[in-house]
């Protein structure tokens, strides 16, 4: 199989770090840079806390880009009620000394214009506001990615954040609207697919079980989203997002998708960030949206990676 060149775009946050060790421990990925934004918690502490992952991982040979701080246009919104006050739950911090390199953007648009056409993916796991803003300062970038994996929006099971809105959508819904309308090749895990794949205390078990550092800090990251969860939703395990779209690089057999259209509601106060997903289409699309994800087997690839 083929080695990826990646960038991941995210916002750290408990499940953005999950999936960050899962890419961290992945020897087909080649990681060529982690930009974080405002999100799950302030841009200061999503670039503190993908340089926290990065030391738990042992790979400070990946260099962190902080991007934007503040949504295109919507006024800024957090969800550290899920993530608790750091963005990372109750796991330990170690202190990271070094800063961030220049702005995630400028990162974004000198990586793709340098590299060949078509051979670097993109990660995004947080707001869309880093990429949209790239492809506004430099639209060149569009045809020259190869694809833009995404954790946002919902379809059948509504919203995480709002009624009928998932959060990273919600936070940022006018960026979403750029890159879905971009023209880019985009595979989309909504909450349709990331609600099948869910931490149960085994398959949390099995991960801290391996008894290294960075697994012992992804089996903490799954237990404090499975006490939240619990707490919030009443019942059910935490559902795992953010890896998704590193699992479907890896290993996308473990997902099936169906080409759709993809609108995003930019604004109603209503339904802010509500994602209109049609599967009727009357000519050829570049999204591909994520109907099934086979949890299992996603957990095992994490597993599996931590174990190396």
């Amino acid at each position: 199989m083929s080695n990826l060149s990646l960038i991941i775009d995210c916002d750290p946050g408990v499940d953005d770090g999950v999936a960050l060790l899962l890419a961290f421990a992945s020897p087909r990925i080649e990681l060529l840079g982690i930009t974080t934004v405002a999100g799950n918690v302030s841009a200061a502490l999503t670039a503190r806390n993908a340089r926290v992952i990065r030391q738990i991982a042992g790979r400070p040979d990946v260099p962190v880009f902080a991007g934007c701080a503040r949504p295109m246009v919507r006024v800024p919104i957090e969800a550290g009620h899920f993530h608790g006050e750091s963005g990372l739950g109750d796991l330990a911090l170690p202190k990271v000394a070094d800063e961030p390199g220049p702005h995630a953007v400028d990162f974004m648009v000198r990586t793709l214009m340098d590299r060949p056409p078509g051979t670097v993916d993109l990660a995004v796991t947080g707001p869309f506001t880093n990429l949209a803003m790239a492809m506004i300062l430099e639209p060149a970038i569009i045809p020259r990615l190869r694809r833009v994996v995404v954790m946002g929006g919902a379809r059948t099971e509504g919203g995480n954040i709002t009624a009928s809105a998932e959060y990273n959508i919600f936070a940022d819904p006018h960026a979403a609207h750029v890159v879905f309308s971009s023209g880019a090749q985009v595979i989309v895990h909504g909450l349709d697919a990331t609600h099948q794949v869910r931490a149960t205390e085994a398959r949390i078990a099995a991960i801290e079980a391996i008894g290294t550092g960075p697994a012992k800090a992804c089996a903490t990251l799954l237990r404090f989203s499975r006490h939240i969860e619990h707490k919030i939703v009443r019942g059910l395990d935490a559902p795992l997002h953010d890896p998704c779209p590193i699992a479907w690089l890896l290993k996308p057999e473990l997902f099936d998708t169906v080409p759709c259209a993809l609108m995003v509601e930019t604004a109603s106060p209503l339904t802010l960030g509500h994602t209109a997903v049609e599967f009727r289409l009357s000519e050829p699309s570049p999204i591909q949206w994520v109907t099934r994800a086979d949890g299992q087997g996603v957990f095992d690839l994490i597993t599996e990676a931590l174990s190396r």
